[in-house]
């Protein structure tokens, strides 16, 4: 018997998503337990806050390809190994079914779940068992997703990635965002926006300037003459083109104009403290709160106000010249240093106004890009268990397999890694059921086709290219994954082209080889879109003032 698993160790492939902590212990394992064709992909180079975890690489690696770095070392563990790096996203369509189906088991090692989704997709799609790993902090997990069973002692088919819904991000009122912050993460999540504001594409929803329509203001604002505050009349994007993105005049106005128009709303301020603004006068005379101690790191020191104020005035003048030189717009990322310094200190300088403990630079990047610290230790057991997982899945043992969950304290059972029976599939599913289905309550008079391609499909149902037509046999397409066939009629609401309420639509992405009905609930309300509500069994767009940290 161990002769013939050396031979599957020998001949099968094995394909890897993701070079990152996971990944990089992962890696190692494999080539030193013996499997010999392996095939990584990940689109990330290596950043400075990886080699604390990702031991694979050195401070001189920064800014590779993780997946190009990762195998170079791991090949020192076992040279004979045969291993293909491919700095690439697996998103990307060359990796399409016929591609998943030249391996013998898929191992995730991703960090998003958008990736997760697709590799899930595909792994179903072309009959390929999945095994499915996550970590975070502590807490970890491994599990087997296998759709197919003829071939496993007639073992029944397993729960997919997406058979259970998976937590949303937090949201936010946007009143408290804008208007009455009492926490580091509600000034951090305001500054995320003003980025966005005034460097990224332009969302509209997410205004940062005070909300004169706050429901909790709403008899103090009768009493509110906004002729003189003209800075409120416009949105901050033109505003601030208006002004030529001047440094100076973008802080007086975020953190003195509008704090000053704040406190016109007496109601809001009834139970709750006042914001002071911003005192420009004496905003040099702080003293600098910078440790002398060689053991804190940079980043974890917390700046003082004056510090905070010259990284936003510095932090926006680098970005204005970035937008000028781009030929679009900048994206916000956690590991792009200016993006985050200008995140960092205006988080900071609002807290400051509202009277909110400030952050360091660390703990806003954790919060900002809602990192939880990984744990070397942790990423370890859960490439172990993986492998452990995959050789049972080579020696045809699927009903041996189990979903592995780490706890942090698990006093009831007294163990810190709990096996568990593979869950079965979810019958609702909309993504492994035999007729995958979702109910979508939208305002068909509001919605455009865009909206319905890329918030919903792309966004929200995780389909790459999808093509859409009206399921009623009257053969209308609405968007075709075939670049500008369907262009002209982007922009034109959904009643227009006949749908109502009851209407069906047939979605499908050929690169997934996935295809989806969505019944359409005309569901009539005063504002646009803000929630998407995912369950195993419905689909459902519903409208809201909540504001959204995911949208």
């Amino acid at each position: 018997m161990l002769t013939q698993l050396r031979k599957q160790l020998f001949e099968c492939r094995v394909l890897v998503v993701g070079a990152g902590g996971i990944g990089c212990e992962l890696i190692k394992n494999l080539v030193m337990t013996g499997f010999h064709n392996i095939e990584l992909v990940d689109l990330d180079t290596i950043d400075v806050s990886n080699l604390n975890r990702q031991f694979l690489f050195r401070k001189e690696h920064v800014g590779q390809s993780k997946a190009k770095v990762a195998k170079e070392n791991a090949l020192r563990f076992n040279p004979d190994v045969n291993i293909l790096a491919r700095h690439d996203s697996i998103i990307n369509p060359d990796y399409d079914v016929d591609y998943f189906r030249q391996f013998t088991i898929v191992l995730n090692a991703l960090d998003n779940r958008a990736a997760r989704n697709h590799v899930n997709r595909m792994c179903l799609a072309a009959d390929v068992p999945l095994i499915e790993s996550g970590s975070a902090g502590y807490l970890g997990q491994v599990t087997v997703i296998k759709k197919a069973n003829f071939l496993y002692n007639n073992y029944g088919e397993t729960e997919c990635y997406e058979c259970q819904p998976k937590p949303t991000q937090k949201s936010y009122p946007s009143c408290t965002i804008r208007n009455t912050p009492t926490e580091p993460i509600h000034c951090i999540v305001w500054a995320k926006h003003l980025f966005n504001q005034l460097f990224a594409e332009l969302d509209e929803d997410n205004e940062v300037t005070p909300d004169a329509e706050d429901p909790e203001a709403t008899d103090a604002n009768k009493q509110i003459d906004q002729g003189s505050d003209s800075n409120l009349k416009i949105s901050t994007r033109p505003w601030a083109e208006s002004v030529g993105y001047d440094p100076q005049l973008l802080l007086r106005k975020l953190f003195q104009d509008d704090i000053k128009y704040l406190l016109k709303m007496d109601k809001l301020w009834q139970k709750r403290k006042p914001p002071v603004p911003l005192d420009f006068d004496n905003l040099l005379e702080g003293d600098s709160c910078f440790i002398n101690d060689n053991t804190v790191l940079k980043d974890q020191l917390v700046w003082n106000i004056h510090e905070c104020v010259q990284e936003f005035l510095h932090s926006v003048t680098s970005l204005k010249k970035r937008l000028e030189m781009s030929k679009s717009y900048l994206i916000w990322d956690k590991d792009d240093d200016v993006a985050m310094h200008f995140v960092a200190s205006s988080a900071n300088v609002r807290a400051h106004v509202f009277g909110i403990p400030l952050k360091s630079l660390f703990d806003v990047k954790s919060m900002a890009g809602n990192i939880i610290p990984a744990i070397a230790t942790t990423n370890a057991i859960v490439a172990g268990l993986i492998v452990t997982e995959a050789l049972k899945i080579l020696k045809g043992r699927l009903d041996l397999c189990r979903t592995v969950i780490m706890y942090k304290n698990n006093l009831t059972m007294k163990k810190l890694i709990i096996p568990c029976l593979l869950e079965k599939p979810n019958k609702g599913c909309y993504v492994c059921s035999s007729k995958p289905e979702v109910c979508i309550r939208i305002n068909i008079d509001d919605i455009t086709i865009r909206h319905l391609g890329e918030e919903i499909l792309k966004k929200r149902i995780g389909m790459i290219a999808p093509d859409v037509e009206v399921d009623d046999g009257s053969g209308i397409i609405l968007i075709s994954s075939e670049e500008g066939e369907t262009e002209d009629i982007i922009n034109c609401k959904l009643s227009q082209f006949g749908i109502r309420n009851g209407s069906q639509l047939k979605a499908d992405d050929f690169l997934q080889n996935y295809s989806l009905k969505l019944k359409v609930i005309h569901e009539y309300v005063l504002m646009p879109p803000r929630l998407l509500f995912i369950s195993s069994s419905k689909l459902t767009i519903v409208k809201s003032i909540i504001f959204t940290a995911i949208l």
